[in-house]
């Protein structure tokens, strides 16, 4: 058996910390005394405690507590009548035990305050006898044993009194205050952590918002829009504007390998890799296409990759050229009155399926350039699997049928608002937690 007792301690793993147990603390406890203003001059000014409140209720009972420097419990001060039973229990032993850091500092500091103890501070149950050293400020009969030995367990002890004589133990344990005083310091680790965390992820989510077009170069002919909702406070999707000139603009839909701070790194790298390589080589979306995987592959972790749909689109022509990196199928509606070389028309799809594999993953990398030409009353949508892998309750997905049926439903809208429907129905679909960003780029072909 073990010489000393156990204390059981809170495990702080299961603590209201991790904001998975309702909050839950001791509050007050109930010390009666005579006179309120008296007592709580003695417990703000004698023992250094803090004001909790002071406070008058409506009917007029007035409600007073202080607390000690340091914890979270308070003493309520309550002046009962004189007739009352809890009038006797004035001058009894409350049954408080204060724990302290150091016993002696404070029994030393509380009597030149003038406050009552009823004995000295004394060492109890220690392994061996310690030297014997006198109190500064006690009697010179009273003395203290200061062991340099560490003790079974704590074992400092002494009671003092208030101004109505209510008695209160005050002690210190080596080990249980050793152990609290560690779990304390951990706690508080662990929120200054997960407040450090909290501001860098706010900080990171802002400079993300950023990095999300902010402007849209204009276009006659075609009404477009964008959107990420991430499941996250950041994450690896990404979608783009990008001016190249001439009247035409680069559509950019992309899907990073991973999620959080490491997707949004990566989803940062790629974007500036794509806005950077689209000025130098803005005429050729393969050669683009190229540099803009030599550079990723380059700069990132072996297993790093992402998805990708580069469409650019010329205003005049209304014509898209475009490349599908192993992303999910573009679809292009076709309107009712509209019809492109195959015949397909009266609001069918044309599929923009892959033209090439991932980015990033091979050094030697080549891809095919792909064209769709547009006419007036034509839809174009590009997504991430955000949209059609998300899932209800039964672990049944939204899916591609699904997002071709509101497109249809929806056709009617402007692109902004043919966004808001889609994610709306995508979200009522799956109304649990959201798993993964949703991401969305929505272009109209109209009339000029």
């Amino acid at each position: 058996m073990s010489s000393s007792p156990s204390f059981g301690l809170v495990d702080q793993s299961a603590s209201p910390l991790d904001r998975e147990v309702p909050y839950l603390r001791v509050h007050s406890v109930n010390v009666f005394v005579r006179d309120l203003d008296k007592s709580l001059r003695f417990y703000l000014d004698q023992l250094g405690f803090n004001l909790a409140y002071d406070v008058r209720l409506q009917a007029g009972q007035r409600l007073v507590a202080v607390a000690p420097p340091h914890g979270s419990a308070v003493l309520s001060l309550i002046a009962p009548d004189p007739k009352s039973d809890a009038y006797k229990l004035i001058g009894q032993p409350t049954g408080v035990t204060f724990v302290a850091e150091d016993v002696v500092a404070l029994y030393v500091e509380w009597r030149r305050r003038g406050v009552v103890f009823h004995k000295v501070p004394r060492l109890r149950r220690v392994r061996s006898d310690p030297p014997t050293t006198a109190v500064p400020g006690s009697d010179s009969s009273s003395s203290l044993l200061l062991g340099k030995q560490k003790p079974i367990w704590g074992e400092v002890f002494t009671r003092f009194e208030d101004i109505d004589k209510n008695i209160f133990a005050l002690v210190s344990f080596d080990e249980m205050t050793q152990a609290v005083e560690a779990q304390r310091l951990a706690a508080t680790e662990k929120l200054e952590a997960e407040r450090r965390a909290a501001h860098e992820l706010e900080i990171a989510m802002q400079v993300q918002a950023r990095l999300f077009p902010q402007n849209f170069p204009p276009l006659e002919t075609l009404d477009y829009a964008g959107v990420c909702i991430q499941a996250r406070q950041v994450g690896g999707d990404y979608y783009d504007f990008l001016n190249l000139g001439q009247n035409r603009v680069g559509l950019v839909l992309g899907d990073i390998a991973g999620k959080g701070i490491a997707g949004a790194l990566l989803m940062a790298n790629l974007q500036a890799n794509l806005r950077s390589q689209c000025t130098i080589v803005w005429d050729d979306p393969r050669q683009l296409l190229q540099s803009v995987n030599q550079l990723f592959y380059q700069n990132t972790a072996d297993d790093a990759y992402a998805t990708l749909f580069f469409a650019e689109y010329d205003d005049r022509a209304r014509h898209m050229r475009y490349v599908n990196c192993g992303h999910l199928p573009g679809l292009v509606l076709r309107g009712v009155d509209s019809q492109n070389g195959n015949g397909n028309a009266n609001g069918n799809f044309d599929r923009l399926d892959s033209t090439c594999t991932v980015l990033g993953l091979f050094k030697e990398w080549n891809c095919a350039v792909g064209e769709c030409r547009l006419t007036p009353g034509d839809t174009v949508a590009f997504y991430t699997d955000g949209v059609t892998e998300a899932f209800n309750a039964t672990g049944e997905e939204f899916g591609e049928h699904r997002l071709c049926d509101a497109l249809r439903r929806h056709r009617e809208l402007s692109s902004r608002d043919l966004l808001s429907a889609i994610v709306r129905e995508v979200q009522q679909f799956s109304s649990g937690e959201q798993f993964d960003d949703i991401t969305l780029i929505v272009a109209k072909c109209r009339d000029c």
